[in-house]
């Protein structure tokens, strides 16, 4: 994280607070075409107290990370006359294992009682990626409406 970033390519920061752990991210993001959003790298660091099972706490976020990114960039469920239009994976776009970015998850050391991990993975990834999209094309996404 001490080097330039390469040509084209930004980083926006996030944080969140639930079930008595903390998680920062760092998504670093470039802009393809001029519209399309591609998250090359996230960091996120996580104080959730003393962790018993290091592995698990890991999967957890990186599993809250692809699932918050495919909702902020690509997840959609549409309606008509009440009814969801997606009916299974084949009409519901999901992030690929090509879209997604290299994740690094690094856990604070602490001697404070475990407290919830499994959720503080997904809130901060998407203003992250807003906030990175901001620094990269200086335009505010305030929403994960599609336009």
């Amino acid at each position: 994280w001490n080097e330039p970033l390469p040509e084209g390519r930004a980083r926006g920061v996030a944080l969140y607070y639930a079930h008595g752990g903390w998680a920062a991210q760092v998504a670093e993001i470039s802009i393809k075409d001029g519209k399309k959003i591609v998250v090359h790298r996230v960091f996120c660091a996580v104080d959730c107290g003393f962790v018993i099972n290091p592995d698990t706490v890991i999967a957890q976020v990186e599993g809250g990370i692809a699932f918050g990114l495919g909702t902020a960039l690509k997840d959609e469920i549409t309606i008509d006359h009440g009814h969801a239009q997606q009916q299974g994976f084949g009409d519901y776009p999901l992030l690929t294992m090509a879209e997604m970015p290299e994740i690094e998850v690094f856990l604070m050391p602490s001697r404070e009682p475990p407290t919830g991990a499994g959720e503080c993975g997904v809130p901060p990834i998407a203003p992250a990626v807003a906030n990175a999209v901001h620094a990269r094309s200086g335009r505010r996404l305030r929403s994960l409406q599609r336009v």
